[in-house]
């Protein structure tokens, strides 16, 4: 019988608090990102329903239903990354009733293995944050601007400005942190209220568009690495281009298949000679060394927004 392999601990992200030692979330919505943000050192991976528009293609985070979000989440629980991977709990899947909840928080769980879910919201949210502790669920908080309240809110706007919005904030923070959320994201106010709402609760703040003074920071996998064309929002930065070089890379490609440079006899097989080692397609391999249960390259047909909301 097979040793169970360690569950990943949530307790990092109330050590790095106490330790003072800032926590890197990165979202992730697939096997490669969740290998990449493995080997690039995140403590912890997010899958935000911010895959509606990085990954989907629709304008908001709206559309993206529960199913999306099981369907991804097993994907990024492939690569068994061996870390703590959270859930973004889709539009409507905590709005009706508690007890509604708590299944769609059972089934990212039950059937796409992820540790903790996140759900958008304050003090309105009691009810919903004590079913999904009720049925063994950690629970991560997302104040500021909370992209599911886009059409609330009338855009994609700074919250948390002014006397009265800020008083509000700090008041859901303490809320979610005595009601037993493990961490709080912070998406887009002002630094220096999201360094007060760090100083004033015991949990870790996450922020995105919050300014320096967080536990830690998120950001979204393909606003870091640019792969998506257009402008970023402020919050955002870019620590590579590689939309553009995997475009340049295809470009390559195209143009030496139509002037038959490519296939070379490099790239080629030979009847009758002899197999060496890395020959076989099955040979090749990722680069990267996914969990014993998944394959690395293989043959031919294997293996929206600019800057988003996190999600």
């Amino acid at each position: 019988m097979q040793e169970p392999r360690p569950v990943p601990g949530l307790d990092i992200f109330a050590r790095r608090k106490r330790e003072g030692q800032p926590l890197v979330v990165l979202t992730a919505y697939d096997l490669t990102s969740a290998l990449i943000g493995r080997d690039g050192g995140a403590d912890a991976l997010l899958v935000g329903d911010s895959l509606g528009m990085v990954m989907l293609g629709h304008e908001t985070t709206l559309p993206v239903t529960l199913d999306d979000m099981v369907h991804h989440c097993r994907a990024v629980q492939r690569a068994r990354t061996g870390l703590p991977v959270i859930a973004d709990l889709p539009y409507g899947a905590f709005h009706v009733d508690a007890t509604e909840t708590a299944r769609a928080g059972l089934r990212l769980v039950k059937e796409a293995g992820v540790h903790a879910v996140k759900l958008e919201g304050g003090r309105q949210r009691a009810g919903a944050i004590a079913a999904l502790l009720d049925a063994e669920i950690p629970v991560m908080g997302h104040l500021g601007l909370t992209p599911q309240s886009v059409n609330r809110f009338g855009g994609y706007r700074v919250q948390g400005r002014g006397a009265a919005a800020q008083a509000r904030l700090l008041d859901d923070a303490a809320f979610l942190a005595g009601a037993g959320c493990f961490a709080i994201v912070l998406e887009c106010v002002p630094a220096a209220l999201a360094a007060r709402v760090t100083a004033a609760v015991g949990v870790p703040t996450i922020g995105i568009g919050a300014g320096p003074g967080c536990d830690g920071q998120v950001l979204v996998f393909h606003d870091l690495l640019g792969l998506l064309p257009g402008p970023a929002p402020r919050f955002v930065k870019r620590y590579a281009d590689l939309g553009r070089q995997a475009a340049a890379a295809v470009s390559a490609f195209a143009a030496e298949v139509r002037q038959r440079r490519f296939p070379g006899a490099e790239h080629s097989y030979a009847d009758g000679e002899p197999a060496a080692a890395g020959d076989e397609p099955g040979d090749a391999g990722a680069g990267m060394a996914p969990g014993p249960d998944v394959t690395g390259g293989s043959a031919a047909g294997g293996s929206a927004a600019g800057g988003t909301a996190q999600g």
